[in-house]
């Protein structure tokens, strides 16, 4: 599915902004920052903003295109992959790796039946391997 197919099937009004940004999350598996999107976007678009790839990024997380990644604390990260997994960072080189054995089925919240767990994210932290020689 490409840039425009994704948006328009979750509601999002295209734009060239909005296509941009799709197709950068959709090229790139790093799990980026505004900043890394808008440094490499910005040559090509003079009019991008870092707010509006900020808003484009928040806009496609409400809509469920994007997920939003708590995980580094000194930057808001996105990831274009929305099937459910883990996250690992890198203490040294803040590497993250995406886990993809981790599912929200797998938790089990003992003394509460009643929730419904519909999302989990979950992230470890540490040291790839090759920062650990």
């Amino acid at each position: 599915m490409d840039a425009l197919d994704i948006l328009v099937k979750h509601d999002i009004k295209p734009s060239l902004q909005r296509l941009a940004v799709m197709e950068y999350m959709l090229t790139h598996f790093t799990h980026p920052t505004v900043d890394e999107i808008y440094s490499s976007l910005s040559p090509s678009i003079p009019t991008l903003s870092k707010t509006t790839i900020y808003n484009t990024l928040s806009l496609f997380e409400e809509q469920g295109v994007v997920l939003y990644l708590g995980i580094d604390k000194k930057n808001a990260r996105f990831d274009g992959n929305t099937s459910h997994h883990a996250h690992f960072r890198c203490k040294n080189c803040n590497a993250i790796i995406d886990i993809f054995n981790q599912k929200p089925e797998d938790v089990v919240l003992e003394g509460h039946p009643e929730l419904v767990i519909d999302d989990v994210q979950t992230y470890y932290t540490g040291y790839c391997k090759n920062c650990k020689k």
